[in-house]
């Protein structure tokens, strides 16, 4: 399964705010079988995001799009997916019930706030979008088609994706070495590797600690195929003690 994250906001841009989120999202993605293809952050421009979103669409299996939900002047997310994916931007019931409910529940443990909102903005979505329900926010989120918008504040984002996770689903094994030198005296072994074998192959020089080596398959056999051919024609003494075994989805 072939996915594309998409972060929105211009303080991610500015360097404002970390953008933990696509590292978060990336890395259970991956957890899960899935291959991250594409990471982008984009500003809360409504062509832009929609541009993104209808060439993205047809383009990967699905998309996840984070940030801009709510209601100031720069939440235009929602608007911009709907534009993208030419379907109307409407409320949806289901929606603006727990928009509601969620309302009520914060007037009544501040009843001295005086708390005006827009629910119709906040539950406004593509048209025939599915809700996904945000239990720690107050903008939902949705599926439409096959593009998931979620909300950008990591306490409101991550228990939404969890609650979705078993959708993002494949194949991918994965196996770690830890060399005891720089990333070039390991270049030539890892070249080879590559092709012979139908495998993917990461180096990750760490400057004071080890170089991660790391080969990465669709295939669990292919994967221990080339793991063997791997031990048996590079000096181990380089290594450390392998700290991964084969694992689904390791990072």
């Amino acid at each position: 399964m072939q996915v594309a994250i998409l972060t929105v906001g211009n303080e991610l841009l500015a360097g404002d705010i970390e953008n933990t989120n696509a590292t978060w999202l990336a890395r259970r993605l991956t957890e899960g079988g899935a291959t991250v293809t594409r990471i982008q952050t984009v500003p809360d421009d409504h062509e832009v995001i929609a541009g993104v979103v209808a060439e993205w669409s047809d383009t990967f299996d699905a998309v996840i799009v984070t940030g801009g939900l709510g209601g100031t002047p720069d939440d235009i997310t929602m608007e911009a997916v709907a534009a993208g994916l030419d379907r109307e931007f409407v409320v949806n019931d289901e929606a603006a019930e727990q928009v509601e409910t969620t309302i009520a529940a914060i007037l009544e443990r501040r009843p001295d706030i005086d708390f005006e909102l827009d629910v119709a903005w906040y539950a406004s979505m593509p048209e025939g979008a599915e809700v996904l329900q945000n239990g720690e926010g107050l903008a939902p989120g949705c599926l439409a088609g096959n593009v998931y918008v979620l909300p950008g504040i990591p306490e409101e984002m991550k228990p939404m994706f969890d609650s979705i996770a078993e959708r993002f689903t494949g194949e991918r094994h994965s196996r770690s070495w830890y060399a005891n030198v720089p990333e070039g005296a390991v270049t030539e072994i890892l070249t080879e590797v590559q092709g012979r074998f139908e495998v993917e192959v990461g180096s990750y020089p760490n400057r004071g600690g080890p170089t991660r080596v790391k080969l990465t398959a669709s295939d669990e056999e292919e994967l221990a195929a080339a793991s063997r051919w791997f031990e048996a024609n590079v000096s181990m003494r380089l290594f450390e003690t392998e700290r991964a075994a084969v694992e689904s989805g390791e990072t």
